[in-house]
């Protein structure tokens, strides 16, 4: 029997693997391959690896892993979940059973993009989520924020950070009067029409096109497609959860323990801040979080 079973094999899951390894503890991480920054040419805000490739850095993640004993690698997607603290067991696409004291479910979420013609074409090099990880490359040129919710006005805020040429594009979304006034005084410019196009080269956005046939000249766009987990074994487990602005997320408490004993939850499935920095925090957290529930008592 494995001390922990991890399922996701991405950054959350890959810096719970390496810290439980060097914990002396017998660790099964599965993993299908397709972690959710793939789309990206290049990560940021990672000491020692900013601007590297993310499948480069998690390749080395493994590489460095695989040379702790206890930690086997394995390219499976978990299929089942069952079971209670020292007794939980997981089955694998491939028919096999791995039985385990603890889990950790890491397996992250999935976008859904909107069916808009050059949409997932620029899915995270111009069309991006979040400036911290992709704005410093665009800084001082031209962004639009396709509205999605109230939590959109905050981001415009952020956004004067890097760049003052900003339009906000409702999408078909009503604003109160007197919260449009306040953004067109700022010097923010706003569109009512719903995005139908985006024409862009190699992931690189060129301009957008809206329902109204107004044709906007852009160099980033930020959206926050909705996302759903990208597997359901916290259905299985009976896991609460809670909403997001764009989907949901598994509810944890300290140590990134879920609200069942002897599960844990980490990385973008657990929180509904999303990046590759805040995700290796919370697998490290969560692999503290499942060495302190077994050890022994005196």
């Amino acid at each position: 029997m494995e001390d922990v079973t991890i399922i996701g094999g991405s950054f959350a899951g890959l810096a719970a693997a390496l810290q439980l390894g060097r914990g002396r503890r017998q660790v099964t991480v599965l993993d299908s391959g397709l972690n959710r920054n793939r789309y990206a040419h290049e990560a940021h805000n990672i000491f020692g690896f900013d601007g590297v490739p993310p499948s480069q850095i998690l390749a080395t993640a493994r590489a460095q892993i695989a040379t702790y004993p206890m930690v086997k690698l394995i390219a499976a997607k978990a299929k089942t979940a069952s079971g209670v603290p020292d007794a939980f067991t997981v089955t694998t696409d491939a028919g096999e059973t791995i039985t385990s004291r603890r889990l950790l479910l890491a397996y992250g979420i999935t976008d859904e993009f909107p069916a808009i013609p050059g949409f997932a074409e620029a899915w995270g090099k111009t069309v991006i989520h979040c400036p911290f990880c992709h704005g410093y490359e665009v800084a001082g040129q031209r962004w639009a924020l396709l509205y999605a919710g109230a939590p959109a006005l905050h981001a415009l805020a952020l956004y004067r950070d890097w760049t003052d040429q900003l339009t906000l594009i409702l999408d078909g979304h009503q604003l109160e009067p007197e919260i449009r006034s306040k953004i067109l005084a700022s010097g923010i410019a706003i569109e009512d029409g719903k995005l139908t196009a985006i024409d862009q080269v190699n992931g690189m956005v060129k301009a957008v096109t809206l329902d109204n046939g107004k044709t906007l000249a852009l160099d980033a766009l930020f959206a926050h497609p909705r996302n759903r987990p990208s597997a359901n074994l916290h259905e299985q487990l009976g896991l609460v959860t809670s909403e997001t602005f764009t989907g949901s997320m598994i509810t944890v408490e300290g140590m990134q323990q879920s609200s069942r004993p002897g599960i844990f939850a980490a990385g973008d499935l657990a929180t509904g801040m999303h990046s590759v920095t805040i995700s290796t925090h919370a697998g490290s957290m969560a692999a503290i979080g499942l060495q302190q529930s077994m050890l022994k008592g005196f």
